[in-house]
């Protein structure tokens, strides 16, 4: 069996539990410029720079991923969600991606692995692989909508770097997350695509797609429905998706997008909507409640955390799905499915 195999067995029997955000975890920790920048020798302030602190905090970073083994993650990302050249450009630190891409998943790794040797549970590694701050499908010039910082293979180039890093470095999955531009995460499946044929072996893809208003479309237009149609040639081993707003708002298209997909779902809200001072407020408690109504509705077969969550909001959601019955993934007929900002279907 291939681990794809095994984490869909895994889900066959229960809601499997993902862990929560660094970025949240790693702000309660207030580092200083110091922190970040360790013994590093670069000339601008690392200061935000959460991913370079699997090189000069990664004890931190590995009691970060503990907490949430110890809140009950069944699935463990890495602090990589910017650990790609266009991102580390910022901080001049993009000659150092491959660096931080390794030594994140070996913190991950070897988290997982040894809470698995402990308590015999099998447990996931997914290297995160965040949106970057371009865009193919939009131009940033309001004057000349034709124009790209960018172009695919050019991102295609720079997730395939990380990726290659991710996968040395022992990630069962990549997992491409927050997907504002559907066009970018079709880059980044490419990239993974031909990590694995230079491997020769597949590649297990997560997509997991973020909301940019209650219409439920992303930056780039698409309803999740658009969405699933436009990746679902990539055959990803779970879609969903997650931070755009807290699991009230974010309800109906998990919804719309449970009964599209043809594979396991997965979904990761934030605490709630944020306050007037961008903080969030709702309690574990809460948002376990909203997701064990996700789990009675069987929407669910993945369900974590995004901004705002802690391992706490991790731990009541474990508790909450506890003995639930995951989402029957449906079987779907030979169809024409066609996306565009919409989706339409046409019997074969």
């Amino acid at each position: 069996m291939t681990i794809a195999d095994d984490l869909r067995s895994a889900a066959a029997t229960r809601i499997l539990i993902k862990d929560g955000p660094y970025g949240t975890a790693i702000q309660g920790l207030g580092l200083e410029e110091a922190d970040y920048l360790g013994g590093l020798e670069l000339n601008r302030d690392q200061k935000g720079n959460n991913d370079i602190l699997n090189i000069t905090r990664a004890e931190a970073i590995r009691g970060v991923a503990q907490s949430y083994v110890d809140a009950g993650a069944d699935i463990l990302a890495t602090n990589t969600f910017n650990a790609n050249r266009i991102s580390q450009a910022d901080y001049g630190a993009e000659h150092m991606v491959r660096e931080i891409n390794l030594a994140a998943a070996a913190i991950i790794r070897d988290v997982v692995d040894r809470a698995s040797a402990v308590d015999g549970r099998q447990r996931f590694v997914a290297g995160s692989l965040g949106p970057t701050n371009k865009t193919l499908s939009l131009s940033p010039k309001v004057e000349d909508p034709g124009f790209r910082e960018v172009d695919f293979d050019g991102v295609k180039s720079v997730y395939r770097e990380q990726i290659d890093a991710l996968l040395e470095g022992g990630v069962d999955f990549i997992l491409i997350e927050t997907v504002f531009d559907t066009l970018n995460a079709k880059a980044a499946a490419f990239a993974a695509t031909e990590a694995g044929d230079a491997l020769g072996r597949e590649v297990p893809v997560m997509l997991s797609m973020t909301l940019t208003d209650l219409s439920g479309r992303n930056l780039s237009g698409q309803t999740v429905e658009a969405f699933w149609h436009s990746i679902r040639h990539v055959k990803p081993v779970a879609v969903g998706l997650n931070c755009s707003f807290g699991a009230t708002e974010l309800r109906p298209h998990v919804v719309a997008l449970a009964g599209a997909a043809d594979t396991l779902i997965q979904v990761y809200p934030n605490a709630g909507l944020p306050n007037d001072l961008g903080e969030y407020d709702e309690l574990p408690e809460t948002t376990a409640k909203l997701i064990d109504g996700w789990a009675q509705e069987g929407l669910i077969n993945i369900v974590g955390g995004c901004c705002g969550t802690t391992p706490a909001h991790i731990a009541a959601m474990a508790r909450a799905v506890a003995g639930r019955s995951p989402r029957n993934v449906p079987e779907k007929g030979a169809m024409l499915r066609l996306s565009g900002l919409e989706a339409a279907s046409f019997a074969a």
